[in-house]
């Protein structure tokens, strides 16, 4: 363990090496050493091999959970406080009321905010200070006093002080001779105050304490009131029966028990206001996303998000001039980032599909607007199509989405449309090729796109969904029923296994 806490040996543990790696990197600016696991048993060894001064812990993982990792974490500190953060993408209260229960000292939700990260850590850092502190204090004290720390006090059946040590004058703030022959109840009123039987003042309710211990109010000789543990024994010597009292102050454990309950309460409190948060944005998200051209009766769409917010999105419009426009569009990254960067987006294509804008237009003025508005790194996918009803032409461009397909009336590929271009927001727009593919379609056709979340999406022994799964759910059926079949499909082959990306699947009836 460090001798200084200007830097703290700290234990991160994560499944994603890309987390751990984002925390490897921070801990290391902020001065710290790491440890890395990438599951709980893995975070379980680690710990006893290294003894860190804090655990940042992933609750969802592999071999062992966090939970479980916690429990054994603060089994093996003993006498040892090692303060646990749990970093999660679970936010319910559910999660919260278990990660405390296991073990837990703070809780941030993923995707994490740094700056309440380092926050939290300064905070941490200020509480262990004070544990060493406390720690450096108590064997200086125990060399000093002959390892005796707490206040002995002997006295007669009588219930009158016999005896002191000199931690008692140091707790209770008076030199023996003040405390000799005096009552118990001086030290402590509230526990043993009223006469016993026989009238004996204080001696049988000193009796009742022996055995096991008890916490009770004691009183300083300044008259201020403090919290104790009590202890009794009753030993004979010279045939003479004593009781042998020790009281330990345990102001600082109480100080260290309100403090923990405050910061669960400002935890909470934290945790709640999060969860408003979230929830505007929520409503405020989905305000923005489900138009009224969503419920175009040609149309049939799933968007199944892996948090509260999904970077795959859909959108359909008409042109005043009868065209219908349809969108599919993944962004990188998934939850809130992802959501906010698909938003301008949605703004130009319902604002030039209401221009009758050509493909070409729509996705220039995308990519144009992805390339000045978001930052390196990020970028959208996506699937642009126009479908003319009354000349039955159709057009559609793709770009780092998976292929399209055109089916028959059979649900066969009649034809697909692949991938031939880059995600928008990479190159500009005059480095692109925006030209689209057109094609034509015979009657009961449909139109079928989706995201690369659908074919990554793996069961439980981590088989993807794949392309095979794709045409072989929609095959031989019929074309009214052909979207639920694919979402069966989908759902059998999840089982209980939650997607892994976001999933965005649409199938448009071509009239």
């Amino acid at each position: 363990m460090n001798t200084a806490f200007d830097k703290m040996s700290v234990l991160a543990v994560d499944d994603n090496r890309t987390n751990l790696h984002i925390l490897q990197v921070f801990l290391k600016k902020l001065g710290h050493d790491v440890l890395l696991a990438e599951n709980g048993e893995q975070a379980v060894q680690r710990f006893l091999e290294h003894q860190p001064d804090l655990v940042l812990l992933d609750i969802m993982m592999p071999v062992m959970d966090g939970f479980e990792a916690a429990r054994r974490i603060k089994a093996a500190c003993r006498d040892k406080w090692v303060p646990i953060i749990f970093l999660s993408a679970l936010n319910r209260d559910e999660n919260l009321v278990e990660g405390l229960e296991a073990g837990a000292d703070d809780y941030l939700t993923k995707p994490i905010n740094f700056v309440v990260l380092e926050a939290k850590l300064r905070s941490m850092q200020r509480s262990l200070a004070m544990q060493q502190s406390a720690a450096i204090a108590l064997e200086r004290l125990r060399a000093i006093s002959d390892n005796v720390l707490d206040a002995i006090v002997t006295a007669g059946m009588d219930g009158r002080i016999l005896t002191v040590n000199r931690a008692t004058e140091r707790i209770f703030g008076r030199p023996a001779r003040e405390m000799v022959g005096q009552s118990f109840t001086l030290l402590l009123p509230e526990v043993f105050t009223g006469e016993g039987d026989n009238g004996r003042d204080g001696a049988c309710r000193l009796a009742t304490f022996k055995g096991h211990d008890r916490e009770g109010i004691a009183l300083h000789a300044d008259g201020r009131q403090f919290p104790v543990e009590i202890g009794v024994s009753e030993v004979a010597i010279d045939q003479e029966k004593l009781f042998v009292g020790v009281v330990r102050d345990i102001s600082q454990r109480k100080r260290a028990e309100q403090q923990l309950q405050q910061n669960a309460t400002l935890l909470q409190a934290y945790f709640d206001h999060s969860q408003s948060e979230q929830q505007l944005a929520v409503r405020l998200m989905e305000k923005l996303l489900h138009r009224p051209g969503l419920r175009d009766p040609r149309l049939r769409y799933q968007v199944m998000a892996t948090e509260n917010f999904s970077g795959d999105i859909v959108a359909a419009s008409r042109s005043p001039e009868g065209r219908f426009y349809a969108l599919l569009a993944d962004a990188t990254g998934h939850g809130l980032a992802a959501a906010i960067s698909v938003l301008p987006v949605l703004a130009l294509f319902y604002r030039m599909t209401r221009l009758n804008r050509t493909i070409r237009e729509l996705v220039v003025e995308i990519n144009q607007q992805l390339r000045e508005s978001m930052p390196i790194g990020r970028f959208v996918a996506a699937t642009v199509v126009c479908l003319d009803e009354i000349s039955l032409d159709g057009e559609i461009w793709v770009g780092g989405t998976p292929e399209a397909y055109l089916l028959d009336a059979e649900g066969r590929p009649v034809t697909r449309f692949q991938s031939e271009n880059l995600a928008l927001g990479i190159l500009d727009s005059d480095e692109i090729d925006c030209q689209p593919r057109s094609f034509r379609w015979a009657p009961g056709s449909q139109l079928l796109m989706y995201s690369d979340g659908l074919l990554e999406a793996s069961d439980g022994e981590g088989c993807q969904f794949g392309s095979d799964g794709v045409l072989g759910a929609i095959a031989g059926t019929p074309a009214a029923t052909r979207f639920q079949a694919l979402e069966q499909a989908l759902a059998q082959h999840l089982g209980n296994s939650p997607a892994a990306d976001d999933v965005s699947l649409m199938l448009i009836d071509c009239p």
